[in-house]
C-alpha cells in the first residue's frame, strides 16, 4: 500500500467538529446552531451571525438600561404645604370611663336597673355582699329597702343623663388659643360609654386666633374619685378616673 495515498492525521483531526460546534448544535439558543456549522462561510451563515449578535446587542443595552434605572432609586415626591393662619375650635370629645355616679343612683333606678348595672340579682338582693365595700354596701342597703317603696317610670336617658359626670361641675379651668373656654363651648351626648361632652363648633365658631402650640386647646377637669365606682362589686374599689380625649 502507498504510503501517499493514506490520509494524514491532520486531515483526519480537521474532519471532526470542534467544541464550539458541538456546543452550538446542543445548544437550545436560537440561531447559534445555524452560525457555528461545519463548513466554509456562507450567506446564509453570515446573515444568522448578524441577526444574533444584533439581537444580543439590544438585549444587553435594554437590560443595563433597566438596571441603572433601578439603581438609580426614581422618585417622585410632591408635597404642598399651607399653614393656616387661623383654625375654628377643635372636634374635642371628653369621656368619662365610667358610665354612672355611684352617688346619683337613687332607689328608683336600682328597682329597674339594679341587675343591669350589676349590683342586683334578679330577685333584688344585693351580689355577693361579703365582698363588697362596707360603705357601699351600707349605701345599698339603705337604697335596696323595696318593702314600702312604689316604683317610678324608668328612662335609660333620663339615668344617663343624671348619673353621668357634668363638664360644668368638673371643669376647673379651660384655655383656647390665648383666651378662656367654658363647658358652653361643649355639647353633651349619651353613647355607649355614658355621658360625654363634645366640641361644639356651632357655638365656638367665633374662636378663630393663629395657630400654635402656645395657644392650643388646654382643658384643666376635676374629677370625684368617691363619685364614681365599678359596676362589678367584686371590684368596688374608688375608681381612678381617665380622661380621654380625642
Amino acid at each position: 500500500m502507498d504510503l501517499k495515498d493514506s490520509p494524514s492525521e491532520d486531515s483526519l483531526g480537521s474532519l471532526h467538529p470542534s467544541s464550539i460546534q458541538i456546543f452550538a448544535n446542543t445548544s437550545t439558543l436560537h440561531g447559534i446552531r445555524h452560525i457555528f456549522v461545519f463548513g466554509p462561510l456562507t450567506l446564509r451563515r453570515f446573515l444568522w451571525t448578524v441577526a444574533f449578535v444584533g439581537s444580543m446587542g439590544l438585549l444587553l443595552l435594554e437590560s443595563s438600561e433597566r438596571v441603572a434605572f433601578y439603581f438609580s432609586y426614581q422618585h417622585v415626591t410632591k408635597v404642598d404645604q399651607v399653614v393656616a393662619e387661623s383654625l375654628v375650635f377643635p372636634a374635642v370629645t371628653i369621656c368619662n370611663l365610667n358610665s354612672f355616679r355611684f352617688s346619683r343612683i337613687t332607689t328608683n333606678d336600682l328597682y329597674h336597673a339594679g341587675e343591669l348595672l350589676e349590683l342586683l340579682d334578679v330577685n333584688g338582693q344585693i351580689l355577693e355582699p361579703h365582698l363588697a365595700d362596707p360603705e357601699v354596701l351600707t349605701v345599698l342597703q339603705e337604697k335596696t329597702n323595696f318593702k314600702v317603696f312604689k316604683p317610678k317610670p324608668f328612662c335609660m336617658e333620663e339615668f344617663m343623663e343624671r348619673t353621668g359626670h357634668d363638664l360644668k361641675e368638673m371643669m376647673l379651668y379651660c384655655k383656647f388659643r390665648g383666651h378662656e373656654c367654658n363647658h358652653k363651648d361643649f355639647k353633651r351626648f349619651i353613647l355607649l360609654l355614658g355621658a360625654v361632652d363634645g366640641g361644639n363648633q356651632k357655638q365656638a365658631a367665633n374662636y378663630k386666633y393663629r395657630t400654635g402650640y402656645p395657644e392650643c386647646l388646654g382643658p384643666v377637669v376635676f374629677l370625684k374619685k368617691g363619685s364614681f365606682r365599678h359596676l362589678d362589686l367584686h371590684k368596688l374599689s374608688l375608681l381612678e378616673n381617665h380622661v380621654n380625649m380625642k
